[in-house]
């Protein structure tokens, strides 16, 4: 899978974030804004493209863009969830569900 077959985008109108490759939807993180937060719900990366890493790159794309934004990040998602806990990078930028 070369890089430039891959990409994440934010879909505001569906509340997503979606990854592709080679512009066919692998992909999404979906989200809720509320009160300067993102509440991570949901994140799937489709079975055909399981294996080839695209979750852990729609994760960082989307809390990367989230914190940039400068939106609190609250991870109801399991996965982002798990992202967070091995990637600290966010930690500022978290508010983990019991303190939400």
């Amino acid at each position: 899978m070369a890089e430039q077959d891959v990409q994440v985008t934010r879909n505001e109108q569906a509340n997503r974030y979606e990854v592709t490759v080679g512009g066919v939807l692998a992909g999404f993180a979906e989200y809720e804004l509320r009160d300067g937060r993102a509440y991570f719900t949901h994140t799937e990366v489709f079975e055909q493209f399981g294996g080839r890493g695209l979750g852990g790159v729609l994760a960082a794309e989307a809390l990367s863009d989230t914190a940039g934004r400068d939106l609190e990040i609250v991870p109801l998602c399991p996965f982002i969830a798990r992202y967070l806990t091995r990637h600290p990078d966010f930690a500022g930028r978290v508010a983990w569900p019991e303190q939400a």
